[in-house]
């Protein structure tokens, strides 16, 4: 039960720090790595030993679908070769650095255990530098390059950190194996997310009940990482594949209702896996200050943690100036090349380690300094660094909006045409050609005070029916069925509200 209480507390705590992150501009999982520290130091903290073949699933396989369900697939077509560049040369020379430097460090340290922390902490974490970057709008192109490359690092990396354990154990490495291995896993990840994403769509198409369908989603991402492990392929790889197929035909297969409140569940989740993943970091980092003088590892962190910035600082920087397969700008590939934070692939990949792994405690413990030193100093000196570069957005999104919204309004209004004369079907028409109106002239030159009183006339008319709904329902006219269907057209419109006022 205390356990529990702990958990529960430190969720809502995490709930907080996030809020306050939100207004520092900041990621939060900056504030959450600090909590996680202190949690180590806590006198009293429980005892959790978590299954190490668990971590990786629970943490990585919900975390990385998510992302790559929202994946701009178009923009990662057109950047394929700055985000290759990043997920396979930046992670390859990040292992070799980290490896050398924990190995001089250390000289009992074997290669294999060397490797392997390089390749836990080479994955950078897109998503905590993207929360900051999309508050200060910069290029498109920049955010696609940190979010693909955050698809795919984390598969190479773990790739090699497979490789490296499993060397360990056998005794047995090649470049030649690493080679043959890496060709076939990709090749079988590819074909087995092909087959499942048929099989998958199959099943969700058919799905009306909500709940089911999440409860489908999520057990559908773990299904598919274990078949995957079980097999002898990447999960990482199988999983991000996965999401990019059903990404396409979900609009088609799955209702607008459904759609809004399962992403709504898969924020709540991602978030409650993310604070977990540091909470049980946390735990487990209390056992080896316990058990070990931990101020033995602090130099051996401190210089892995230099030594993992600027190792991507000279990648992304050397890349940039001399290959155009990069194309980014001498400001922009500063700011690429200091969005270096690591997060729950790190977390997790430590916690995975087989507890008999030799010098387990220092690679844990130097994996949770990378995460916790990169999050706070390169997450709460982005903002600044953005804004001291001068680097803007290019409204390339905006541009694209304003012509979806005009192209898809011109659409339904052709369509409501063709549907014969009714009165329905007029208003519906005069609906949409004042919203097409109002579509075509967002060049800035319509009147903005008017469109905010139309907007407040709508929204003043729904704060009345909902206040009238509530007296309905208290004065026992109506029953709490009647009042959840109406309530629920109520938000059904609150929301359409959001979207006409975002058209303004």
């Amino acid at each position: 039960m205390k356990v529990f209480e702990i958990v529960i507390a430190l969720l809502l705590g995490g709930a907080v720090l996030a809020a306050i992150a939100r207004r520092l501009a900041m990621p939060y999982p900056a504030l959450v790595a600090i909590a996680g520290a202190a949690l180590a130091l806590l006198p009293g903290a429980p005892r959790i030993m978590l299954d190490p073949e668990l971590a990786l699933t629970l943490f990585v396989a919900p975390v990385l679908l998510d992302a790559a369900f929202d994946a701009s697939q178009r923009d990662l077509r057109e950047n394929w070769r700055a985000v290759v560049s990043l997920a396979l040369g930046a992670v390859v020379l990040t292992v070799l650095v980290v490896a050398v430097v924990a190995h001089a460090l250390v000289p009992g340290l074997p290669w294999v255990a060397a490797i392997t922390l390089g390749a836990i902490v080479a994955p950078p974490d897109a998503a905590a530098a993207t929360t900051v970057l999309k508050q200060l709008r910069p290029p498109n192109r920049l955010l696609v390059v940190l979010e693909g490359e955050s698809l795919f690092n984390d598969a190479s990396a773990l790739l090699i950190y497979r490789f490296a354990v499993g060397a360990s154990v056998t005794g047995l490495a090649s470049g030649w194996s690493f080679a043959g291995m890496l060709i076939t896993i990709s090749i079988g990840s590819i074909a087995l997310a092909l087959v499942l994403s048929r099989i998958i769509l199959f099943i969700v198409s058919r799905i009306e009940d909500f709940a089911t369908s999440v409860i489908f989603q999520f057990c559908s991402a773990f299904a598919v990482w274990m078949l995957a492990e079980n097999l002898h392929l990447s999960g990482i790889l199988t999983v991000v594949i996965l999401a990019m197929l059903l990404s396409r035909p979900a609009p088609t297969t799955m209702g607008a209702r459904m759609r809004v409140s399962s992403y709504a569940v898969w924020e709540v989740a991602v978030f409650v896996l993310n604070v977990l993943a540091f909470i049980l970091v946390g735990l487990q980092l209390r056992q080896i200050v316990e058990r070990t003088t931990w101020t033995e590892y602090v130099g051996v962190a401190a210089a892995v943690c230099v030594a993992v910035i600027l190792a991507r600082m000279l990648w992304v920087s050397a890349a940039a100036a001399v290959s155009r397969t990069v194309e980014l700008s001498g400001r922009a590939a500063w700011v690429v090349g200091w969005c270096g934070m690591r997060g729950t692939v790190t977390l997790a990949a430590a916690l995975a380690l087989p507890r008999d792994f030799p010098y387990r405690d220092l690679i844990f413990f130097t994996s949770f300094a990378v995460v916790l030193v990169t999050l706070v100093v390169q997450g709460m000196t982005l903002r600044p660094l953005l804004k001291w570069l001068a680097i803007r957005d290019d409204d390339t999104i905006e541009r694209e909006v304003h012509l979806a919204r005009v192209e898809t309004l011109r659409a339904a209004l052709e369509a409501t045409k063709a549907c014969g004369v009714s009165e329905t079907a007029e208003l519906l028409r005069r609906r949409y050609e004042w919203r097409l109106r109002r579509a075509e002239t967002h060049s800035g030159e319509h009147d903005h005070d008017s469109e905010l009183k139309d907007a407040e006339v709508v929204r003043v008319a729904a704060a009345a029916e909902r206040r009238r709904l509530i007296e309905l329902r208290d004065n026992g006219t109506i029953g709490d069925t009647a009042f959840q269907r109406i309530e629920q057209e109520l938000d059904m419109r609150e929301i359409e509200l959001i979207a006409i006022e975002l058209e303004a």
